[in-house]
C-alpha cells in the first residue's frame, strides 16, 4: 500500500493498493492456478481482498472472508510512522519498543486477542476442510507473525525480533493439527514452482 511504502503503521486502516501491490497480486495468482488449493480466504481489508481475488479466480475457488482475519489495530498510530510517533507520544512509543504486547500503542488492540482470534480461525478452518486440505489464507503481517509466535511457543513480546517482517505476498506454510503446528516455510518469495 502507499503506506506501507512509506513505513506508516497501516493496522485496521483501510489503504488501496500500490501498483507494484497489484503486480503482486498477480504473481500470487500464477501461483495459486497450479498450488492445488482446496479453499482461499481472506482478511476483509481491501489490501488483502485485492490480493486474494486474482488467486480466487486462477485457482477457481470462491473467496471467503473472515473478520478475525483483520490486522491489529494500531490505535493511535494508525497512519504514522515509527518517527511520527515518537513525537506524539514519546514515552507510550518507548514502552511499545520494549515490550510490544504489554505496552501496545495507545488505543490499540490487545496483541494476545489479536493472536487469539487468528489462532481460532485458523484451527476451525483446519478443521472443516481437513488435515490434507491445502488453504491459502490472505492476511497481515503483524497478526500473522503473533500467530506464528504463538503456534511455535515463542513469547509474543518477541514477535518483532523472531519474525521482523513477513514480505508482501510472500508464502508462508504451516501445518496446523488440533494438538500441534509446525512451520514448513517462511517468507518466500512467490513463484509458480513454489
Amino acid at each position: 500500500t502507499v503506506w506501507h511504502k512509506e513505513n506508516r503503521y497501516a493496522g485496521q486502516s483501510d489503504i488501496a493498493l500500490t501498483s507494484h501491490g497489484v503486480a503482486q497480486a498477480e504473481m500470487l495468482a500464477h501461483w495459486a492456478a497450479t498450488a492445488k488449493l482446496n479453499a482461499i480466504w481472506s482478511s476483509p481489508l481491501s489490501r488483502a481482498l485485492l490480493t486474494a481475488m486474482p488467486a480466487a479466480q486462477a485457482a477457481n475457488l470462491p473467496l471467503q472472508i473472515d473478520d478475525r482475519l483483520t490486522e491489529v489495530s494500531f490505535g493511535r498510530g494508525e497512519g504514522l510512522t515509527r518517527t511520527e510517533m515518537q513525537e506524539r507520544f514519546p514515552r507510550e512509543h518507548a514502552a511499545f519498543d520494549i515490550d510490544p504486547v504489554a505496552n501496545f500503542l495507545p488505543e490499540g488492540e490487545d496483541p494476545l486477542l489479536a493472536a487469539r482470534r487468528g489462532i481460532i480461525a485458523l484451527h476451525e478452518l483446519a478443521e472443516s476442510y481437513g488435515p490434507a486440505a491445502r488453504i491459502l489464507v490472505v492476511g497481515h503481517s503483524t497478526l500473522f507473525r503473533l500467530v506464528l509466535c504463538d503456534l511455535m511457543g515463542i513469547p509474543l513480546s518477541r514477535y518483532r525480533v523472531v519474525f521482523p517482517n513477513i514480505a508482501n505476498a510472500s508464502l508462508t506454510e504451516i501445518q496446523l493439527t488440533p494438538m500441534d503446528a509446525a512451520l514448513l516455510r517462511f517468507n518466500v518469495p512467490v513463484s509458480p514452482s513454489n
